[in-house]
């Protein structure tokens, strides 16, 4: 024991030494981007030696992390997660292959089992890219969010099924912090509509990823809220719906609105105990109202020419406005292009992340709008479902699609078979916000960011690890 704590002792007073050392160098030649060096030590050494510490770090700071293309126009790197994240990302695929010290059992899951599908096929189309690098890159990042977000922290919900909720905690808190700097910073400008596109600034590049991971975490809010639990706990979760639900209006984010909607029709199903025939009858029923009447539908959208503004009403009746609204004309043109896209090259694709640089010559002139370009520095497909079929081809979309619909149905399973109220609470937010993001994909993609992967994975992962602990067996 006195051996160690000399050895330990040692060890400090060497580090120290280290560190007072570079702090002189730093004072003495005005280096002060070395003072980033002893932070660099530290977030290794937790990183090697307390890997569970150094995964709740990230998921805190994932809120609050900034990118460097956004602030420099350099490499596309957010800190300080993802050089957190390429760290974790490797320690746990040597803790897997080599140690075997993951639960088979979240390694072998139907849910895992897509993702492997998924990420396969993706790296397929990387080796027949029309730009390779761009697209290896583009499957890289994919690793280093899948693995830590989704199969570590799948293990430590695993462990403890209580970590869901540290979960909770750890990312709404830093997000809320977000929110209440935005919600500053937008009072400065009279809480306008035309400055809530970039108030957010830069701990969100723009409006619409902001308001897509409000959205993406509200339900996990509404849950903190109204669980039970000390009147303590409940007042600070209380005010942070609140501040949340401020946020999400005046994101001005129409998408994030609608995701919502959509949840909240879903939700009705779980609170009325709806049967799956009665479910798909109305389904049905919608459809086939909304075919019989499709050229009435189709000419009010022609018609409507509001667009959106600072005013409420006005902004969510521009949602259906196709014929001036420069985002939705812009948004149909990017579909457009990526069918185009698909069509040159159904099987394959272009290559994972390429569209942003490769569909400008798909775009035609008379679908053009004021804020179209030709420079791929305004965004990619606008949709997470047309983006993958024209970048991986149709099985892309078909492996992304599998992936959702494993999702889907071993949380209507495992559902089935949990008794606690307080499990059956946990698996529904995490189910409600991945509905936020099914429905919001189909407008916006932003699973290349690691503020929008953080709560997809991870509500993922507490899916597949609830699912495993109440023994599913998908047939």
């Amino acid at each position: 024991m006195q051996k160690s704590l000399q050895i330990t002792n040692k060890g400090l007073t060497v580090l120290a030494g280290v560190v007072l050392s570079i702090i002189a160098v730093v004072i003495a030649k005005e280096w002060w981007e070395l003072l980033l060096l002893p932070v660099g030590m530290l977030v290794v050494w937790l990183t090697l030696y307390r890997l569970d510490w150094a995964m709740w770090f990230v998921v805190a700071a994932t809120p609050l992390s900034v990118n460097l293309t956004d602030l420099t126009g350099g490499s596309g790197l957010s800190l300080p997660t993802e050089p957190m994240l390429v760290l974790i990302t490797g320690l746990v695929i040597i803790k897997m292959v080599f140690f075997g010290e993951f639960d088979r059992r979240l390694l072998q899951h139907p849910i895992s089992i897509a993702i492997y599908v998924y990420l396969v096929w993706m790296l397929l189309t990387v080796i027949t890219s029309q730009l390779p690098l761009i697209s290896l890159k583009q499957w890289v990042t994919r690793i280093w969010f899948i693995v830590p977000y989704y199969f570590f922290l799948g293990h430590i919900f695993l462990r403890n099924p209580k970590n869901a909720i540290r979960f909770l905690w750890f990312f709404l808190v830093p997000l809320i912090i977000a929110c209440c700097y935005t919600i500053v910073i937008h009072s400065q400008y009279g809480f306008t509509k035309k400055t809530s596109t970039w108030v957010m600034f830069p701990l969100f590049k723009e409006h619409t990823s902001y308001g897509a991971v409000l959205a993406l975490f509200y339900p996990a809010a509404i849950y903190l809220a109204f669980r039970k639990t000390s009147w303590v706990l409940k007042a600070i979760s209380s005010l942070l719906l609140v501040i949340l639900t401020v946020a999400l209006v005046l994101s001005y984010t129409r998408a994030a609105w609608l995701s919502l909607v959509g949840a909240g029709l879903v939700y009705l199903i779980y609170l009325f105990r709806m049967s799956k025939s009665v479910v798909w009858t109305l389904v049905g029923i919608v459809c086939i109202i909304m075919a019989l009447n499709f050229s009435m539908i189709s000419s009010k959208f022609e018609r409507n020419t509001t667009d959106s503004s600072d005013d409420l009403n006005e902004h969510v009746a521009s949602v259906t406005n196709v014929s001036t609204d420069a985002s939705n004309l812009e948004r149909i043109n990017r579909w457009k292009c990526a069918l185009r896209m698909f069509q040159e090259r159904p099987l394959l694709g272009h290559g994972p992340g390429t569209y942003m640089f490769l569909y400008a010559p798909y775009q035609k002139p008379s679908e053009k709008t004021i804020i179209s370009t030709n420079g791929g520095n305004r965004g990619n497909a606008h949709s997470e479902y047309l983006g993958p079929l024209a970048e991986s081809g149709i099985l892309g979309l078909a492996t992304f699609l599998g992936l959702i619909i494993s999702v889907i149905i071993v949380s209507i399973k495992t559902y089935q078979r949990i008794d606690e109220p307080w499990v059956r609470g946990i698996l529904r937010l995490a189910f409600l916000g991945l509905i936020t993001y099914y429905l919001h994909g189909f407008l916006n993609n932003f699973l290349d960011m690691d503020k929008a992967s953080a709560p997809f994975w991870g509500f993922t992962a507490i899916i597949a690890s609830l699912s495993i602990r109440h023994r599913l067996t998908v047939k």
